[in-house]
């Protein structure tokens, strides 16, 4: 078989897939929250009674990503174990529990003419999910889309395939004996760039992408597709220790941001401290980061801070102030003030979460109303940017751009609008 019958074939499996993703989207839709969560539940005890074979055909794509040599920051986000099993399983079961937001009015009223107006939630439709490594999204974004109505199409990485093909499988199975589809949750056919290219141009089969990885992946998504996306960008996210920080709360938002668990999106990637701060506080901090096994990047009043403390550094370049390291590295320079630590982040920061310590309260105000960014912590660790955290339950992902969603998005993120007018003969004239 020759390549441009492979990709024909590519083509025709994804855009197939999709046709039935659209009609299983419109059998979806009308369901009541009953019938979905009657759903989510069957589908959370089928994933608890296959563990082992979800965890066997797990243990194939850790021993390929060992065998190629894949960073300790990655496998960690591809292994599965029990435990985590569990925690998808439960992660469906919390979705059922949450609110429907389908026919949820947002606002509503009496127009002078007496038409009744509403503007009521309603599905997306079909929502293609591109990702990266961690095959408990699969669970969560099904889980997501299932309550809100729409049917996924989930595409994510060959290093994750088998794992994604187990809990697929084992999702379909447990819908097909309850009222939503089977076809509601599918896996994009085909393990080639190409698929996920079709995947991003079947407009009009597809209403959303919503990309979830590094920066290469979420910008070739944005910049390819046809379908509309809702770009969950990369966190690139700061902590700026003020000169009037608590100084034992700053070193503690500091290590549960950095340290608590570096390889995913709302982990700290840089530190910047206020000169007056930085003498005692880093005398402090950076002995601490690197008992918890982090690298520092330095600029060079944290290299001399260092120096002093006999703690060894890395000198920071400008590739260090953008990284999104996703590992045990952290980024750190000594600004001036407020206002320098405000310039330092529009310049370099990604828009997700931005944390600030201080007692001062004018200083808090003054951040967060100087920063671009999702999310803002105030006295917090970054690492509560969480749709869990938030009280929403499982998420998509986090949205870093302004339109239709921004932050942790849930299942209200997940729905459009409709306006619905009544009236009793009503005509314009």
């Amino acid at each position: 078989m020759d390549e441009r019958t492979t990709v024909t074939d590519d083509a025709d499996a994804v855009l197939e897939a999709a046709r039935r993703a659209r009609e299983a989207a419109v059998a979806l839709a009308p369901l009541t929250r009953a019938q979905k969560d009657a759903a989510l539940l069957a589908a959370a005890d089928a994933l608890e009674g296959a563990v082992d074979r979800v965890l066997a055909a797990n243990a194939q794509d850790v021993e390929r990503a060992l065998a190629a040599g894949t960073s300790a920051a990655l496998v960690d986000r591809l292994r599965l174990d029990a435990g985590r099993v569990a925690a998808m399983a439960q992660g469906l079961r919390d979705v059922a529990g949450l609110p429907d937001p389908v026919g949820e009015v947002v606002r509503g009223s009496r127009l002078p003419n007496g038409l009744e107006l509403r503007q009521v939630r309603v599905p997306l439709g079909v929502v293609g999910i591109v990702y990266e490594a961690r095959p408990n999204v699969t669970a969560d974004a099904a889980g997501l889309c299932l309550k809100s109505g729409n049917a996924v199409l989930l595409r994510g990485s060959s290093s994750a395939r088998s794992s994604n093909a187990a809990v697929v499988e084992v999702l379909r199975g447990a819908l097909a004996g309850t009222a939503v589809p089977p076809d509601a949750v599918q896996l994009v056919p085909g393990d080639s760039r190409e698929s996920v290219k079709h995947l991003m141009r079947a407009r009009g089969l597809v209403d959303v992408l919503v990309p979830r990885g590094g920066a290469s992946l979420i910008r070739s998504v944005v910049e390819e597709s046809t379908v509309p996306v809702i770009e969950t960008g990369t966190g690139t996210c700061h902590v700026y220790v003020d000169a009037a920080a608590d100084l034992d709360q700053a070193l503690a938002i500091l290590l549960d941001a950095k340290a608590s668990r570096p390889s995913v999106c709302n982990a700290a990637e840089t530190l910047l401290v206020h000169r007056e701060a930085a003498p005692a506080f880093l005398a402090r901090a950076l002995p601490a980061l690197r008992d918890a096994g982090v690298t520092v990047h330095a600029d060079a009043a944290v290299t001399a801070e260092a120096e002093r403390a006999g703690v060894d550094v890395v000198p920071a370049t400008d590739e260090d102030w953008a990284e999104e390291y996703l590992s045990l590295d952290i980024a750190a320079a000594v600004v001036e003030d407020l206002e320098a630590a405000l310039a330092h982040i529009r310049r370099w920061g990604s828009g997700h979460t931005e944390a600030v310590v201080s007692a001062d309260q004018r200083v808090c105000r003054r951040f967060v109303e100087g920063v671009d960014a999702a999310a803002v912590a105030v006295n917090a660790s970054t690492r509560f940017t969480d749709g869990g955290e938030f009280g929403f339950g499982a998420e998509i992902g986090i949205s870093t751009q302004k339109l239709h969603a921004r932050g942790p998005m849930g299942l209200p993120e997940l729905t459009s609008t409709t306006w619905v007018y009544t009236g009793d003969g009503h005509v314009r004239g």
